[in-house]
């Protein structure tokens, strides 16, 4: 029993070392990253990460606010859209262009200042959502660069983006292993609680199009 014990702890240990060094790695790639060149190289992206409420056709939800993202993450997303590991056929062919400088300057563009972390009690957080707070923080804030802030974020795209995790549309071994005994209720409170927190997520501010759902 000893024996298996040191073995997890090791195991684990491992883990969090590697990501500690990956955020490292990404933290020191971002703060080399050139938002107006990522500026000049998003305009596809704007058509529709720039239009407030703007919804994915089919299947229907909203798409993600970025502004306030932690840069780092979203450079993680763009690899495993370009990679395949999320299975989306716009933004795979929209990522599969593009190099790891550009993703880490459009990210830097979108991105702008990443939300600072609150100071919501723990104790305050529905059980449901107990689990999550560990990665992505009380107020919804991730606690690292490379962990998704979900304050604010679209409660329909949080769905979704689960969904996809418990289908295996989005790999990603540590998320499949939470969200696999999530019922849809859970899920929708889940969903329900990120998406009221603040300082929230918000789309890039651009001028108003004929696109857009302020109209």
């Amino acid at each position: 029993m000893g024996s298996r014990m040191r073995s997890g702890a090791l195991s684990a240990a491992l883990v969090f070392g590697a990501l500690a060094s990956l955020s490292l790695q990404a933290q020191e790639a971002v703060a080399k990253a050139d938002p107006v060149h990522g500026k000049a190289i998003s305009y596809t992206c704007l058509g529709c990460h720039g239009v407030p409420g703007y919804k994915n056709a089919y299947p229907n939800y909203s798409v993600p606010e970025l502004k306030g993202q932690h840069p780092e993450y979203l450079v993680s997303a763009l690899k495993e859209y370009k990679s395949g590991e999320r299975s989306h056929i716009t933004m795979h062919s929209q990522a599969e262009e593009l190099s790891e400088q550009d993703m880490t300057d459009i990210a830097a563009y979108f991105a702008g200042t990443p939300l600072p972390a609150g100071h919501r009690d723990p104790a305050q957080v529905p059980p449901v959502a107990s689990l999550c707070v560990s990665c992505h923080g009380a107020d919804g804030v991730g606690i690292t660069p490379l962990y998704p802030t979900l304050a604010g974020q679209h409660a329909d795209y949080i769905v979704r983006a689960l969904d996809e995790y418990q289908k295996g549309a989005r790999k990603n071994l540590i998320m499949a292993t939470f969200v696999t005994k999530l019922t849809a209720e859970q899920i929708d409170a889940l969903a329900d609680y990120f998406s009221k927190q603040e300082p929230a997520l918000q789309a890039l501010p651009r001028a108003s199009t004929r696109f857009s759902a302020a109209q």
